[in-house]
């Protein structure tokens, strides 16, 4: 009989991150984590498609970030997304740029995430595609089933909708509390805990 306590579903770091046993993440050096985030069996993220131009060195003379996909505090990727870095020509050259996530960001199952930069408190629904270098502001929602088109700038406080996405309308006033992702952290993982309602 082994010694060793059972394997759970998930990997948890010491930041507190939960990473499914059964995602994909390529290229993990290349990938950074906040903190309390979690990924749920076949994520997949790319941190393998890093800039293949070395960016220019710091103002501190170290060795320049390299960073492809950076997450923030509190994210959940659900089951089945893809996190890919957007790619285009730069002086010559095809090169990946950094995608960026902040903290509180919600993406629904079967999703694909291009974009340059998602902000804080944002929700994306199941199967949207996010095209590349979109940006999405603070305080978004995109529905379910939406295609932003590359380089779209999504306002805060909007809500988009549609193939290829639209704004339809804003967030209420009082509507940001359901942008909380710290209750929905803590359902998550080895030793789950029951919502509190």
């Amino acid at each position: 009989m082994s010694r060793r306590p059972p394997r759970g579903e998930y990997i948890e770091t010491d930041t507190g991150n939960k990473v499914a046993r059964k995602a994909t993440l390529v290229g993990t050096q290349n990938i950074m984590l906040g903190g309390k985030t979690v990924i749920q069996p076949d994520v997949m993220i790319r941190g393998d498609l890093a800039r293949t131009i070395p960016p220019a060195q710091s103002a501190s003379g170290g060795p320049a970030n390299n960073t492809a996909v950076a997450i923030g505090r509190y994210c959940f990727l659900s089951k089945g997304c893809v996190l890919r870095p957007p790619g285009r020509m730069y002086k010559g050259v095809f090169t990946f740029m950094p995608l960026r996530l902040g903290d509180h960001v919600f993406v629904g199952p079967g999703t694909v995430v291009q974009a340059a930069q998602i902000g804080n408190h944002v929700h994306i629904g199941g199967k949207v595609v996010i095209g590349e270098f979109a940006i999405i502001k603070d305080y978004a929602k995109v529905l379910d089933g939406s295609v932003v088109p590359p380089n779209m700038v999504i306002p805060s406080f909007s809500i988009v909708a549609g193939q290829p996405a639209r704004i339809i309308g804003e967030i209420p006033e009082g509507g940001i509390e359901a942008f909380e992702l710290r209750d929905l952290y803590k359902t998550v993982g080895n030793n789950p805990q029951p919502t509190a309602s």
